[in-house]
């Protein structure tokens, strides 16, 4: 039978794992990757390793993520992460839109999956007072250029943008400034005279915005705020007023150097990693060999994805080309058949690669 899963591991990662296996006191970082509704197929790891894998854990675990990786891990990050995880699940799986759906009724229906995320005060609160699970993620800010009002306007911005970043991706910070929110104790590490969590990360003109109650729903909203799809978020307590955007756009999988301390523990719904938004359909831009030294990614495999219904996971497109019944009956299998990835992780039925 088939490994429904893959552990495709960097050289250092490798070589750890050979030796000591997967032990969750050996991860200090977990990533999660924008992709909408892909993040179906991972939704059984997260109910493992939220519950179970880091159960009991005491020291730091730095949780880095984009539009639905941020949004997953404002699950893990509340004091019953399995049962917050399955709201989010729940709330995401049934959304419909109208056919007619303006970008402000597509706006205001998305909202609804936070409210079901964070569903009182306390809630937020958990979150930010997680001294294990430490949440940091992305949010993107529009520069002038891309900051227009008007449909036209904003297709014309986006499309210069993606020819600037063909030539480089440097140039990404001409039009978007990465904001970065961070747990408060990863912003300022309290008394230990580390540096705050990420500070290596140079490659985009980055802003570094400490988490509060106040702004961890707004900036959450803004992280998944798909250009001409959802309204940008106009104002984010401790950020001020603009134009803020979804984080995948500078950081759609993350080409980071995450950590040198210990492993860094991915589960994507790809082998690969695409650094930005702009980058999808530039198959020769990956993440850096360099900065992936210590990444473990945990991937469904092929056969896997072949088996779920159409043979893919989900993906934005099945909004347009499915109706509401098949769509959600299908994404209802994929999350409840994605517990199968979590089995394999926990019973070791999995094939451990090279990255």
């Amino acid at each position: 039978m088939h490994a429904p899963l893959v552990l495709k591991a960097g050289p250092v990662a490798l070589r750890h794992i050979q030796q000591y296996g997967l032990q969750s006191d050996d991860v200090e970082v977990l990533v999660g990757a924008s992709g909408g509704p892909k993040w179906f197929c991972l939704f059984g790891l997260d109910q493992y390793l939220a519950a179970e894998f880091f159960q009991g854990r005491q020291k730091p675990l730095q949780l880095l993520g984009s539009s639905a990786g941020a949004w997953r891990f404002g699950c893990y990050a509340q004091a019953d992460p399995a049962a917050a995880s399955r709201r989010f699940c729940d709330a995401y799986r049934t959304l419909c839109y109208a056919k007619d759906a303006t970008i402000a009724d597509i706006t205001a229906t998305s909202a609804t999956v936070m409210d079901a995320v964070f569903p009182t005060t306390d809630h937020l609160q958990q979150v930010i007072d997680n001294p294990v699970f430490r949440l940091n993620f992305i949010v993107a800010r529009s520069r002038k250029l891309n900051s227009g009002h008007g449909k036209a306007a904003q297709i014309s911005a986006l499309t210069l943008t993606a020819a600037a970043n063909l030539v480089s991706r440097k140039t990404l910070g001409l039009f978007y400034q990465r904001y970065l929110f961070q747990h408060p104790l990863s912003a300022t590490p309290a008394f230990t005279g580390e540096a705050a969590a990420f500070a290596d990360v140079k490659d985009l003109p980055t802003q570094r915005i400490s988490l509060t109650v106040d702004n961890l729903k707004p900036a959450l909203l803004a992280s998944g705020a798909i250009p001409l799809v959802i309204a940008p978020v106009r104002h984010i307590p401790g950020a001020g007023f603009g134009h803020f955007v979804d984080g995948g756009i500078t950081d759609y999988h993350f080409d980071w150097p995450f950590s040198s301390k210990g492993l860094v523990l991915y589960p994507h719904f790809y082998p690969h990693l695409t650094p930005g938004w702009f980058d999808k359909s530039l198959r020769w831009r990956r993440a850096k060999a360099k900065n992936l030294q210590n990444v473990v990614l945990l991937c469904p495999s092929e056969t896997w994805v072949k088996s779920l219904p159409f043979g893919k996971i989900p993906d934005r497109t099945d909004f347009s080309k499915m109706t509401d019944e098949v769509r959600i009956a299908y994404w209802l299998e994929v999350t409840e058949r994605s517990l199968e990835l979590a089995e394999a992780l926990k019973t070791g039925n999995y094939l451990l690669e090279a990255l």
